[in-house]
This record gives structure tokens, C-alpha cells and sequence, in this order.
């Protein structure tokens, strides 16, 4: 026991990463029931399917969960940098023999609303956490109001305090080998998002929360390594993406376990939003980071056919192979028995802490 398994209610002060889209109900409830904190990412998830992955885990579990929102602000259509956005991605459409101009705009993913939280109310979770800062105070408020326990994420220092300061119960820190969406909010400077090892200490050194260290931590040594330096607890997810309860592609499972794994980059290409994945065609040719992709999460809506193709084809050059930085982890294992692995750096002088 130590401050953060008091907070969730958990065996083990380990978080299985909420993985938007290689994932669902199963994954949490098997992390949960060994001893984990399990997450259920609800970012992409329609009413209708957020409310039956829902019920499938709550009925899984006897268990605290989490349950995970993004808090993005929607951005407003802007006609021009979308028509550029179409331009570039023209040739690759024609390649395909695909109609870009059928393709609808859409957003694809939307922030933590009303209605998301008049489905959470029925289940109440132990946990609720949220990705690029918090909701407004009136959402916030009515999930703390029945009693969940509120995470976030910070990249950096500034954004720990700010969390803080909004009443979050937790911050995880989010390093920049992680994988998937950078959780940053108060900044879109790329050049202030610090390794895990160097944020972490500095977050634990300027908030007075629970501090969740996330990112590069792939076996029982990284978690030691992040308890040694402050944390409360590990967040820990690319290692659990090859785990039979993932419903990672089979694209993406050859690719977190192959040579490629090992470049990884920070990219919008696929969203709109910076997020680490192993680097593939589209990143190289395009650039990762290219200023004419819509804002987060227009982006999605014209690449989704291209990698929907490939896809079909067996290739994932235009796929979001999400990754953090060390995929060493990865492997065809149950996830119960990943969490026993990454458990084993939790010694008892550490845990203490």
C-alpha cells in the first residue's frame, strides 16, 4: 500500500494505459483483476458502444477501473488548410484509385460532454482520467461530485501545477517516449516535452499529488526506476499492446515486433495532434510533423481511406502504429501475466514511498 493505492482502491499502484482504438473492455478487466488499475478509452467511442463497453466491464470486474476522456476543444472548419490537406494527399489517392473528393469531413473524436457523463453516472467508476487538460468545471465537478477519483495527464512542470491546482487527484507524467497522443494542453512546443526520467522527478518536486510516471517503462527495471525516482505508481501501455486481450491489428502486432519498432517519431499526420508511432511511408515522405494537416482531429478524416486500403492490402504504410520509444516489452502474453511481470518492481522499501 501506498498513497496512490489508497487513492484507487488497487493492489498495485500500476496503470494499464488507456489505448484508444486497440482496445476495449476486455484488456481492462483482465488488468483489473490482477491487481492493476484497467483502463477502458472512450475517445472514439459512439454513446452506444462507450454504454456496452461499460457494462461488459463493470460486470468483468468487482474491481476499481478507469475510464479514460479526451478534453480537446473542437476546432472550427477552416475550408483552405483542408483543401491543402486534400492536395497533398492527392497523389496518394489517385495511386489507390481512390475519389478524394467523396471523402466527408468529420471529427472523429469528441471531448468529454454531457452526454458522455450521463452514461458515466450509471457506473460511477472508481477512476476517471482525461488527456489534453480537464473538462469544463461544471463536468468536472459533477464527476468528482459522485465520488471518482480524477487523473490527468502533464507534460510538463507548468501543466503538473496547473492540473493541481484545477483538483486533480493524481498527475501522470507523461515522457516523451511515450506512445500515442502527447497529453500536452498549455503549450504545442514540441521542444518543451522532456524524457520521462527528467520530467518525472521535477513534477514529483513541484506538486504535492500523487505523481504516475508514464512512458519508456516496458518491464519490472523501468518501473523500479521511475518508483526510485518519486513516482507513486507506472503507467505503463505499449506492453500491453501485443497481449491477446488487445485488439491490436494484426498489422500492428508484426510491427511492434519487428526491426521497425525501433524508429519511432512524434507525428499529426494521422489526427491532427502530435502522437508517437513507428515511423512508416506516409512519415517519411510527408514529413511527420507537416504544417498543412488539419487541426485535432480533422486530420483523421482524409487519411482514413488510405490506410482502410493499404490496410486491405496487408500494408501499414498509412497507419497509426502507435508506439512509445522502447516496444522491447511486447510480446503474445496474457496481460494477467505482464502485470505480474511489471509488479516485481514494486519492492516493498519502494512501495512505501
Amino acid at each position: 500500500m501506498n498513497a496512490l493505492t489508497a487513492l484507487l482502491g488497487t493492489e498495485y499502484p500500476l496503470i494499464q494505459a488507456p489505448m484508444a482504438g486497440v482496445q476495449g473492455a476486455a484488456l481492462a478487466v483482465t488488468a483489473s483483476n490482477a491487481g492493476a488499475l484497467g483502463s477502458l478509452p472512450c475517445a472514439m467511442l459512439s454513446p452506444e458502444a462507450m454504454d456496452r463497453e461499460l457494462t461488459a466491464l463493470a460486470a468483468g470486474t468487482q474491481r476499481p477501473f478507469n475510464v479514460n476522456f479526451f478534453c480537446h476543444a473542437p476546432p472550427e472548419a477552416d475550408e483552405a488548410r483542408e483543401a491543402a490537406w486534400r492536395a497533398w494527399l492527392g497523389t496518394y489517392y489517385r495511386e489507390a484509385g481512390l475519389d478524394i473528393d467523396a471523402v466527408p469531413t468529420g471529427p472523429g473524436r469528441v471531448p468529454f460532454n454531457r452526454a458522455a457523463a450521463d452514461i458515466l453516472e450509471r457506473f460511477r467508476p472508481k477512476v476517471v482520467s482525461f488527456h489534453f487538460g480537464l473538462p469544463d468545471l461544471d463536468l468536472l465537478d459533477r464527476v468528482k461530485g459522485w465520488g471518482s477519483v480524477v487523473l490527468s495527464s502533464a507534460t510538463t512542470v507548468e501543466e503538473a501545477r496547473w492540473l493541481e491546482a484545477f483538483g486533480v487527484d493524481a498527475i501522470i507524467a507523461q515522457g516523451v517516449e511515450a506512445g500515442g497522443h502527447r497529453g500536452m494542453f498549455l503549450t504545442d512546443d514540441l521542444t518543451t516535452q522532456a524524457g520521462t526520467f527528467a520530467l518525472l522527478p521535477q513534477i514529483v518536486a513541484a506538486v504535492g499529488v500523487p505523481v504516475i510516471a508514464a512512458g519508456g517503462i516496458a518491464d519490472a527495471a523501468g518501473v523500479a526506476a521511475a518508483m526510485a525516482l518519486g513516482a507513486s505508481g507506472a503507467q505503463v501501455g505499449t506492453a500491453f499492446l501485443c497481449c491477446p486481450e488487445a485488439t491490436t491489428s494484426a498489422l500492428h502486432r508484426a510491427a511492434l515486433q519487428s526491426e521497425a519498432a525501433h524508429h519511432t517519431a512524434l507525428t499529426h499526420l494521422f489526427t491532427g495532434r502530435p502522437a508517437r508511432g513507428i515511423v512508416n511511408r506516409v512519415m517519411r515522405e510527408l514529413g511527420p510533423m507537416n504544417p498543412v494537416a488539419p487541426a485535432f482531429p480533422l486530420a483523421t478524416a482524409a487519411m482514413a481511406p488510405l490506410r482502410a486500403h493499404w490496410e486491405a492490402k496487408g500494408s501499414g504504410d498509412f497507419s497509426p502504429l502507435w508506439s512509445g520509444q522502447n516496444a522491447s516489452g511486447c510480446r503474445d502474453v496474457p496481460a494477467a501475466e505482464l502485470v505480474q511481470e511489471l509488479i516485481q518492481g514494486f519492492t516493498p522499501d519502494r512501495a512505501a514511498r
